[in-house]
């Protein structure tokens, strides 16, 4: 018998007096010893531990023994631990040792422990057990150190620590059965040695040795204590063991609620479209709904800017199954539909699933549908952004957009998918179906068998495919229960889609509509991989189940929803062969089909054994408890009905199909089996098969529980049901999913209790997280070696093979990053890590779902009268059993608490969060050659009761019903303390809660407190005579689960449901002692719940305990009676109850705002009482509210007594009533404080009171505030003066200033230096915004820089390389990352550094633009002065919560602050300490005051459109109190980014008028305008604020320019008043530019300029600059609210939660008894200026010849160049036409002149134009100046023909090629690299520029060149110098030469033909001139030879 024993003797040298205890550790199991009461420096314990151990002792296994002080409230405190590696004792077998101990920080501290080790070992073989040594370890799921959320909050551990033959209850459960021992190992296939051992002869009952030998490592904890985990330090409420899996707390069904979806499109323009001569319009379509943009005319890259805006109000995931489509029409108008130039196609959840939500400024490629092999047809630029309830969209800063020209690197394509997609063809290969409903009635069908004598099935089914919008249908197989259809649908789509899930439908074919009968959804990337290694979309054959409404047939389904796929299915449908594939197309070869239609064809049928070898299962369940039955049915007899597929269902399963009987095939054909089941309730059993199914429960009629509830008496009767099912066997994939989702699980268990650890503040949440990151990389280890199994299983698909591999994979990589990341965790960085594991859990929950398939999930249904009540459904794989213990489900073979709900939208609401029933259930699912120990997991003590008919020669058949003999008498006690935050459930916005206590059969009450939602019950509630029935020592380890509901009584009417919450009583045994650890329980937090949302908090505990032989004599006393009917109310016990201490809680009123009318009355003279546990204090009386709303005396307090440990504080409630005539009182409004820990205060520490930061702070002046630069750090004490240097002074930067400006004049005139004159508020404002994106844009590199880093860092650590190699690495391809970007800057126009290109950015005074509201960056200026809000009404539910803004009925304004008592004397001794303020010294008075509200407002941002047009008219309205500003007259026409620029001058009186609203109206000619969207803003807490927001303090001081100081109060004032304010010294004004503020200096420029530019002295500099440090400042300093513009969400109370656009505004206020500010800044929007643009065309050559001669047949063009500006079609102009051009050359000299209004700042020109006819005025547009050019030739009766074009970006446009022969196609193509010029710098530009089309394979050909001239003229400069247009008068050009072809030939023939024949023949008929010659001479030749010859001959 191998065992450890450890006997603790003693601990010395302990500090103090006070109770210790110890827990001693090994191998993960610890044990506690005693306490060890009220001793002094030495404890002794003098106790023996003895662990039996199974394997040998390792010399490497650790001890632990940890010293506790304890305490009976807290936790415990360790006092320190002792660690020893136990290699001696394995040697020696004995050791006595004393020793020291070690603190947290491994230092070793005085106290030493003194123990003795002995070991007895045997010859390394395992040892027999004796029965009470033997230990069960928990299964995987529940976890080594499993313990439940709440339990956190109290400190012991519930160990019961007494006999070491017990282990700690709740990590290890103890367990005795009979007959033998069985020892379970832990983490190894937990094998269990059931009690008919010797018959089983196929699984060894050996336990393996290593597996042994690694589980006693894993146990003991490798050298690092912190893999112990903090179970054993917390209190465990789930005493986890094998017989009891937890109840989910969430009751209702999340998924098929409607929900508001706002989605917002802008398309911006669009590029490189394909055709020629196009009017493109951009369609875009979500769904059903189609928007259209305006046509713009003949231009193939058209600029839109419009915005769209579709609101939807469906569930989430019909929402992101939707698809957003965006085509390009070319010329669509009312009468033609137009041609389909692209399309693109994306679903909403692929951008939901997006950062922020959101696609900004992306380009969408277009693609043609019909012509697959045709590429890219253009680039739409759009920003899409999808918005659900409260998501807050992060606008993007719109300014100045420079142009994305990249398109390629901003693509509208989500992270990850390549920019280049190809096209694939998806095929979904739909074989057949069974188990099809009814769909008819059955009275036609009786007709039609009357009439035809033949039987039909009474459905016609198909299948519909839905994909990327389309839609593909099969056949339909008519009359069919089982149709087998076997045709495949394609679709061809991109590839990687941009639609994530394929809809697949099997519909009932029905003349007047067609039903779904059953949808399955195919989600993409669950069946594809696109890693590496990964695989394309692949998916059986396999079998789909499909569920939804229950099956009996009826015309109106109420639930046809759940056949559509909304919300969770209720019953089994049919289940569906298809499968998936993909395949990539070439779309170069010939013979590919061009078109995307979806096409159907056949295809040939697949083997029975494809989807795997089918098998028989058997299904058990035992119903142990049937509580909690709604009322409504407890007059009816109720069964249960339980079934698999359509196995079971005995109402409406099987439709038997009519087709001929087939032949059985050896007992594998399913349709038999049905029959089988179908008959089985009356008929005896087929002989072949040896048992018949029960899957219903004999009817039973319920029992009253109490008012609401009924149960069934069971009692020890618990019947039993179980069904043979056949399916495929494919349980390997639910193994897996198993093995994945336990793993998960754990990790989600582990990871709630490391926040829980945070949240409460508790010691060591790093060495919790370790421990579960341990268990992490164990577990996917674990995975790894079992998933690896029979691998080649009959009917394994492709997608079973590849998706094994990359689950392995995946797990072994997450493994190894667990390891990693364990190692990594500190105690300062574990949130960080938390966050990273958090991605694992995602990730594995992923993985886990298995997308194919096999035995369908599980329904319970409760029946009352043959109709189906409620329902609950139950994967089957979360009840499957296997051998291997990982593998098997967590609820296979256990007992749960299933909680039955209605189906269907019957269960949306108040309906679904009432309980219709509570079962205890056993279930148990498994091949049905498993099946023998299917009832080894019920609790013990049971005898099987068979069916009558069983007859004797069947042994193995399963029980109908479990008759229990033992039962154990209980008595419960339930400590109801209090509850917190609840559910205001009255109209008053309080409720009058009770709490019902239910467990097991039982139910009490408590007590009604009324009007309040933190109700203290204080009430222990006791159940007597609780009968559980089982063995006593399994009921301890698992005792049923308590149910809590709280309810608010009403006087009428039943009682209203507030919420839900579970816990696991502790426990205590008759023979077990009443004391600590365990006893008296801790009181503990439970978290209600109503339907999903929570509900507040239950501070509680229960208890349970056995009632023995001695009857209740033996429990501990209870202090009165306990018979609840008559005797008094019994209060907690003082052991549970918190133990309180005085507090002192001061309370300072300021005043009520904004109190709403009470019952048609308005509130006149309202008080506020404040309480808190029982005690409380009141407000004067406010005498007239209208008048003056603040209150007259400011703080009063009162004393309460108060649980010492903070997070058992009660809320502090505030209520507000108002005080009628006649002594009568009615509430307005209340408001709980449900922590008080922020109001908690503490004394300043002395120490660190003058945290003195650094030596020398060098402070930038810079506007960069990327490079603000602290140096060293140097800690002083507060006796030195720290200096704080400002760089450059004035003078400094005015010489930097002159020698650039001599630079420049030397250099290039472009980049002229901003002329102060030109510079005004808007220059300020853009710069600031650039510099604002700056930032942005630098913090995101700063994270992605940390990421990669972090990235490399457990990359590294798993190769073991140094960091710093890797970075090397790393930081080279960082810089080519960061060339390329740097290049993308530069064209970009951003500031990239060191671009030498780039002048030298001006220096203009900023402001800081905030892109939210001021309030999120100062905390809500609540720094002082804090604002409650009043609640009244009933609150809304779940979808309704938003609307909680309802229920405000007003806010009070006050603070709290509560402290110990006594408080310590140095506080009140202070000088100028007033008594009469407490803790609230140096608050202003409250007196009403004036003031004077400047409002300005910049801007607004993406208003939602109000308009049918989709644009608004938006105008500004200010109210504040009763005045009001309508700004109607100046409304901005059609525009839905206006730039209002106005500033708004209001008076104002607080506290009256405090509440400022800002709105943006939309103007309307007729009717009333609408609200766009407002923002309030709070002026009260701003004025009073400390951060100073009255008005924001500016950078730079100056007296004159645009930068001037707005305050009526300088800088220098400002400073002596807050230094006067915080009593701090100072300022003190040195020489030299010095001033000194309490013990810091501070330097600065001491001159200024005026307007003259004379300079003066003055200290406004050096005050400004301590200003704007003032957080340096020690004990008063924080940061003062600095000049800014805020960014505000404009909000519509229609659409509560949907932003509706931004405004971007600040406010200033001056008080009016100081001296008057000056005229407010001016900030109108900058007027655009006047210019004018000379186009001169001269001449053009090598346009492509377009016309074909007549006569002639030659080519020629008649050539004229058109152009305009963009945006100003209608103005375009053309040249006089050049005719007959035979070489493509044409003489113009012809000028074109086009004048434009332009904003410099924004590069846009500005354009106002109405938008139609019937438009009542001019809309204004901003359109990037672009100028087009085409060439045309010219037909007199047909249209022109359009030859090329060019368009020009006159900011960045190539320069122009010196002559013709240089310009070439690469000037368009490389446009990004070459040089590019700006017209608006050079104002003159002369060159050849190419004209371009596209030819038929949209490639671009060069059509043509252009020498052209542009010059750019101010319009001043343009009336002194006018031109004419053409070549008019004045400044005429002069006439072109042009040859004289050009004439028509037909009026000089002669001179046409000359011209023709030279200039066309010249060389023709010199080359038949020459050959004539030849002839001739080669004639002469041959006639005068002869003659010659002979002459020659004769000698003649």
């Amino acid at each position: 018998m191998m065992a450890l024993m450890v006997h603790l003797k003693t601990v010395a040298h302990l500090r103090g007096r006070g109770d210790r205890i110890a827990k001693v550790t090994f191998r993960g199991l610890p044990f506690y010893s005693r306490v060890a009461e009220n001793c002094d420096d030495v404890a002794h314990f003098n106790e023996t531990f003895r662990w039996p151990i199974a394997s040998r002792l390792d010399g490497n296994e650790m001890l632990e023994i940890q010293v506790y002080n304890y305490s009976k409230v807290f936790s415990n405190r360790l006092v320190g631990t002792f660690c020893m590696v136990l290699q001696k004792v394995a040697e020696e077998g004995h050791l006595e040792l004393t020793d020291t101990l070690i603190d947290d920080n491994n230092t070793s501290i005085k106290t030493n422990v003194t123990i003795e080790i002995r070991y007895q070992s045997m010859d390394g073989t395992v040892g027999v057990w004796s029965d009470g040594e033997f230990l069960d370890v928990p299964d995987d799921r529940d976890g080594m150190f499993a313990f439940e959320t709440d339990s956190l909050l109290s400190g012991q551990s519930h160990g019961s620590g007494t006999s070491p033959g017990r282990s700690l209850q709740g990590s290890i459960p103890t367990f005795r059965k009979a007959g033998k021992g069985v020892f379970s190992a832990m983490k190894l296939g937990k094998i269990k040695i059931s009690k008919d051992d010797h018959k089983k002869g196929d699984e060894p009952a050996i336990l393996d040795m290593e597996d042994l030998d690694r589980k006693a490592m894993r146990l003991a904890g490798s050298l690092d204590p912190d893999t112990i985990s903090l179970a054993s330090v917390t209190a465990v409420t789930t005493n986890v063991s094998n017989k009891r899996s937890k109840p989910d707390i969430k009751m209702e069904p999340s998924s098929g609620r409607p929900v508001d979806y706002q989605i917002s499109i802008t398309v911006v323009e669009a590029r490189q479209l394909i055709g020629l001569n196009m009017d493109p319009v951009v369609c875009v379509e979500i769904g059903d709904d189609k928007k259209y943009t305006s046509m713009k005319e003949s231009t193939n890259c058209p600029y839109y800017n419009e915005y769209f805006v579709f609101d939807f109000h469906v569930p989430p995931h019909v929402m992101f199954d939707k698809i957003i489509k965006l085509s390009v029409i070319h010329s669509k108008n009312l009468l033609r539909s137009g041609t389909l130039v692209g399309t693109f196609k994306m679903d909403v959840g692929t951008v939901y699933s997006q950062p922020e939500h959101q696609f900004y400024h992306k380009w969408a490629i277009l693609s043609d549908p019909d012509d697959i092999t045709a590429g890219c047809k253009g680039y739409i630029k759009c920003d899409i952004a999808v918005v659900g309830k409260g998501d807050n969209i992060k606008t993007p800063h719109k300014a100045n957009e420079t142009d994305e020209d990249d398109i390629e690197g901003n693509l509208l394509l989500p992270e990850g998918i390549p920019a280049e997609r190809q096209w694939a063809r998806f095929y979904v290969k739909i074989y057949r179906a069974e188990g099809l409903p009814k769909m008819n009635t059955s009275i036609m069908a009786n007709v039609k068998k009357a009439f035809i004598g033949e039987n039909r099935d009474l459905v016609d089914p198909y299948v519909q495919v839905q994909f990327a919008g389309q839609k593909g249908k099969t056949s339909v197989q008519k009359s069919s229960y089982e149709p087998i259809w076997n045709e495949q649908i394609i679709f061809t789509e991109l590839f990687p889609p941009l639609c994530k899930r394929m809809k697949v439908q099997i519909r009932d074919s029905d003349k007047v509509n067609d039903v779904a009968i059953g949808t399955h959804f195919v989600d993409l990337r669950k069946i594809s991989n696109d890693g590496d290694k990964g695989f394309l979309p692949t998916m059986g054959p396999a079998w789909a189940n499909m569920y939804g409404s229950t099956r009996q047939y009826t015309l109106m389904d109420e639930h046809q929803d759940l056949n559509e796929g909304l919300g969770e299915g209720v019953s089994f449908r049919a289940r569906l062969l298809l499968s998936v594939a993909v395949e990539i197309l070439d779309t170069t070869a010939p013979e590919i089909m061009s078109s995307t239609e979806v096409q159907v064809e056949g295809v040939s049928n697949i083997s029975e054994s494809a989807t795997g070898k089918i098998d028989e299962f058997f299904l058990f369940g035992s119903f142990l408890e049937a509580t909690m039955i709604d009322r409504k049915i407890g007059d009816k007899t109720i069964s249960f009905e339980i079934t698999i597929g359509n196995y079971g269902n005995q109402i409406d399963g099987v439709s038997k199909p009519s087709s001929a009987k087939k032949k059985k095939k050896d007992g594998e054909n399913e349709e038999e089996e049905n029959e089988l089941i179908q008959n089985s309730s009356e008929d005896e059993a087929d002989e072949e098969s040896d048992l018949v199914s029960v899957s219903c429960t004999p009817p039973m009629k319920p029992v009253i529980t109490d008012r609401n509830y009924f149960h069934l008496p069971y009692f020890a009767k618990k019947p039993c049901v179980y069904i043979r099912s056949w399916w495929q066997d494919q349980r390997r994939r639910l193994y897996n999913s198993n093995m994945m989702d336990k793993i998960a699980d754990k990790l989600e268990e582990g990871l709630n209790d490391v926040q829980e650890i945070i949240k409460t503040e508790k010691a060591f949440p790093e060495r919790r997280l370790r421990g579960v990151l341990e268990d992490l990389s164990i577990g996917c280890s674990r995975f790894v070696t079992l998933a690896n199994k029979d691998v080649n299983q009959a009917g394994r698909t492709k997608l079973d093979r590849e998706r094994l591999k990359s689950c392995m994979r995946e797990m072994d990589s997450m493994g190894q990053q667990a390891k990693q990341i364990r190692t990594q965790v500190k105690k300062n960085t574990v949130r960080d890590k938390l966050k990273l594991v958090q991605n694992f859990l995602q990730k594995l929950r992923f993985l886990a779902d298995e997308p194919q398939h096999s035995i369908p999930d599980v329904f319970v249904w409760m029946m009352s009268n043959n109709k189906r009540i409620a329902y609950a459904r139950i994967p089957s794989k979360d009840i499957l059993y296997s051998i291997v213990d990982e593998e098997t489900g967590k609820d296979c073979g256990k007992v749960k608490a299933v909680f039955l709900k209605l189906p269907g939208k019957k269960g949306f609401g108040p309906a679904g969060w009432t309980v219709q029933a509570k079962l205890e259930l056993y279930l148990w699912l498994g091949l049905n050659k498993q099946r023998k120990d299917f009832l080894s997991g019920l609790p013990n003590g049971f005898e099987e009761i068979k069916a009558a008919q069983a007859g004797p020669g069947l042994q193995s058949v399963p029980p109908v019903s479990l008759v229990y003999n033992m039962k154990q008498v209980f008595q419960l006690r339930a400590h109801m303390y209090q509850a917190r935050s609840l559910f205001a459930a009255d109209s008053s916005g309080l409720s009058d809660p009770f709490a019902r206590v239910f467990f097991s059969t039982h139910s009490q009450v408590t007590e009604v407190l009324s009007e309040t939602l933190c109700p203290t019950w204080d009430q222990l509630l006791v159940f007597d005579d609780v009968e559980l029935f089982g063995e006593a020592s399994e009921l301890r380890d698992d005792p049923p689960i308590i149910v809590v509901e709280i309810y608010d009584q009403d006087t009428v009417g039943k009682a209203e449901f507030i919420g839900r919450t579970f816990a696991k009583p502790t426990i205590k045994m008759c023979d077990e002692h009443y004391g600590p650890p365990r006893f008296p329980p801790q009181l503990e937090y439970y978290q209600v719940y109503r339907g999903n949302c929570t509900a507040g908090e239950l501070l509680a505990a229960f208890e349970l305990l056995q009632i023995g032989q001695g009857g209740r004599a033996d429990l501990p006393p209870l202090e009165g009676p306990t018979d609840s009917e008559r005797g008094p109310i019994l209060p907690v016990p003082l052991g549970i109850r918190p133990v309180l201490s005085r507090y002192r809680i001061e309370v300072l009123f300021w005043g009520l705002r904004d109190l709403k009318r009470i019952n048609l009355a308005q509130v006149d003279r309202p008080r506020v009482d404040i309480e808190c546990a029982g005690r409380g204090v009141q407000s004067v009386l406010i005498q007239n509210y209208k008048k003056n709303p603040n209150f007259s005396i400011l703080v009063k307090w009162f004393e309460v007594d108060l649980p010492e440990n903070e997070l058992l504080h009660p809320p502090l409630n505030i209520r507000v009533v108002d005080c009628r005539a006649f002594g009568r009182y009615i509430l307005v409004g209340s408001h709980a404080v449900t922590s008080l820990r922020r109001f908690i205060y503490s004394t300043p520490d002395k120490t660190s009171n003058n945290w003195a930061t650094a030596g020398d702070i060098t402070v930038n002046m810079d506007s960069e505030p990327s490079l603000r630069k602290m140096d060293t750090v140097v800690k002083l004490d507060a006796t030195s003066d720290a200096v704080v240097k400002v760089d450059m002074t004035e003078e400094e930067s005015d010489k930097e200033k002159k020698k650039k400006k001599k630079k420049k004049k030397g250099g290039m005139d472009e980049d002229d230096e901003p002329d102060e004159r030109v510079l005004d508020w808007w220059s300020k404002y853009f710069a600031s915004i650039e510099t604002l994106k700056e930032t942005l844009r630098a913090q995101e590199m700063a994270q992605a820089e940390a990421e990669e880093r972090e990235d490399l860092e457990i990359a590294a650590e798993a190769a073991d390389i140094k960091i710093d190699d890797l970075l090397l690495k790393g930081s080279k391809t960082n810089q080519k990352s960061k060339e390329k970007k740097g290049s993308k800057d530069k064209k970009k126009g951003l500031a990239a550094d060191g671009s030498e290109k780039r002048p030298v950015k001006a220096k203009v005074d900023e402001l800081l633009v905030y892109n939210k509201e001021l309030e999120s960056e100062y905390g809500n200026f609540e720094d002082w002065l804090h604002t409650f809000n009043l609640y009244r009404g009933k609150a809304g539910d779940d979808d309704e919560h938003a609307l909680d803004d309802d229920r405000i009925v007003g806010r009070f304004k006050g603070s709290l602050c509560m402290y110990k008592l006594p408080l310590s004397e140095e506080i009140t001794r202070e000088a100028g300490f007033d008594p009469n303020m407490g803790m609230f010294q140096s608050i202003p008075h409250n007196d009403p005051i004036n003031v004077l509200v400047r409002v300005y407002v910049v801007r607004a941002t993406d208003l939602h459109p109000a308009d049918i047009n989709g644009k608004a008219d938006p105008y500004i309205v200010i109210k504040l109190g009763k005045s009001e500003v309508k700004d109607k007259e100046n409304y901005i026409s059609k525009q839905l980014n206006p730039v209002f620029g106005k500033s708004f001058d209001i008076e104002a009186t607080f506290p009256m008028e405090s509440m400022l609203t800002v709105s943006v109206y939309d103007w309307d000619l007729v009717g009333t305008d609408d609200l766009i969207g407002e923002t309030k803003i709070d002026l009260e807490n701003r004025f009073y604020s400390k951060y100073r927001a009255t008005c924001g303090i500016s950078s730079n001081y100056s007296v004159h320019g645009y930068n001037v100081w707005r305050d009526p109060m300088k800088p220098s004032q400002i400073l002596a008043k807050l230094c006067k304010e915080g009593k701090i010294d100072g300022p003190h004004y040195g020489p030299g530019g010095k001033v000194k503020v309490a013990n810091r200096i501070f330097t600065g420029p001491i001159e200024i300029e005026d307007e003259n530019g004379l300079k003066k002295q003055t200290e406004e500099h050096l005050a400004l600059t301590v200003l704007n440090h003032w957080e340096e400042i020690p004990r008063v300093g924080c940061k003062l609210v600095p000049e800014h513009v805020e960014t505000r969400p404009l909000l519509n109370p229609d659409k509560p939660g949907i932003e509706q656009g931004r405004i971007e505004m600040w406010v200033d206020m001056f008080p009016m008894d100081m001296p008057a500010p000056g005229p407010a800044i001016d900030i109108s929007p900058r007027k655009p200026k006047r210019y004018e643009l000379r186009v001169i065309i001269w001449n053009t050559d090598e346009v492509i010849l377009e016309d074909d001669d007549y006569f002639t047949g030659e080519k020629s063009s008649d050539i004229f160049v058109r152009g305009w500006l963009k945006g100003q079609q209608e103005d375009k102009q053309d040249t006089d036409v050049h005719y007959h051009s035979l070489t493509g050359e044409g003489n113009f000299n012809w000028r074109f002149v086009f004048p434009f209004d332009y904003l410099m700042a924004e590069e846009k020109i500005v354009i106002s134009k109405k938008e139609s006819m019937f438009s009542w005025d001019e809309t204004e547009y901003k359109i990037p100046p672009r100028l087009t050019l085409q060439v045309w030739d010219a037909d007199h009766f047909s249209a022109d023909d359009f030859l090329g074009a060019i368009e020009l970006d006159l900011n960045r446009f190539p320069r122009g090629a010196k002559t013709a022969k240089q310009c070439s196609l690469d000037m368009i193509r490389n446009e990004h690299e070459l040089p590019t010029i700006s017209i608006f710098k050079q104002k003159r530009v002369k060159g050849w520029w190419p004209f371009v089309a596209r030819d038929e394979n949209d490639e671009m050909e060069l059509t043509g060149k252009v020498e052209a001239e542009l010059h750019l003229v101010t319009a001043e400069e343009a009336e002194k110098s006018p031109v004419g247009l053409g070549r008019n008068e004045p400044d005429p050009l002069e006439k072109p030469n042009r040859p004289d072809t050009t004439f028509l030939w037909f009026l000089s023939p002669l001179k046409a033909i000359r011209y023709l024949v030279c200039n066309r023949y010249k060389w023709l008929i010199i080359k038949i001139v020459l050959a004539l010659l030849l002839l001739i001479m080669l004639g002469l030749f041959l006639y005068s030879m002869p003659g010659y010859l002979v002459k020659k001959l004769l000698g003649a």
